[in-house]
């Protein structure tokens, strides 16, 4: 089938001179022959170096709780050392995930795995522990990426069960460090 995607910017938020914007968007993913609407996909971004351009200082919109317990699940799924070249497929062609030297030039020692690998690897875990991999009680999950992963590192969600959903985090095992955070996930 074929699917069209429409998206839209639904807000802005000036973070102060140095500071950055944020962005907020919505992306409606629609059935191209039925009119049907799949799914909607919201997104905030963060725009380095483009605040203090005189917009509004919020409303800021707040991530969801992370719960000060043990979590009650946990998975571990290891990255490859050549996943980024595989996630190239995407059309995803940034040479940040290749090249040494344009990392190095964006302030990462080593080329950086794919937003979309460390979501995949996350939904996964969420899948998998969750669901017993049932897509269809699969209903939705946000989330925040707080670091990059590197190609081959090993990423651990940390599951908390809540009604309707769990709260979760990842991090990378190598590096004790939390690269998705203040995540949500429900049950359709």
């Amino acid at each position: 089938g074929e699917i069209i995607g429409r998206s839209r910017v639904t807000g802005l938020v000036d973070r102060g001179e140095g500071k950055g914007a944020l962005m907020y968007s919505e992306r409606e993913v629609i059935d191209a022959k039925t009119g049907e609407k799949l799914a909607t996909l919201t997104s905030t971004s963060f725009l380095r170096g483009d605040g203090g351009f005189g917009g509004p200082s919020g409303p800021v919109r707040q991530p969801h709780p992370e719960p000060e317990r043990a979590p009650d699940l946990t998975l571990d799924l290891a990255t490859r050392p050549e996943q980024a070249l595989i996630y190239r497929l995407n059309s995803d062609l940034n040479p940040l995930h290749i090249d040494p030297q344009v990392a190095k030039a964006a302030g990462f020692p080593r080329p950086i795995l794919h937003g979309l690998c460390t979501f995949g690897t996350v939904c996964h875990a969420l899948l998998r522990s969750l669901c017993d991999y049932d897509t269809a009680r699969f209903g939705r999950m946000d989330l925040r990426f707080s670091s990059p992963v590197f190609p081959g590192e090993t990423i651990r969600t940390e599951i908390w069960r809540e009604e309707g959903g769990a709260a979760f985090r990842a991090r990378v095992v190598e590096r004790d460090k939390v690269v998705v955070s203040n995540g949500l996930f429900r049950f359709a």
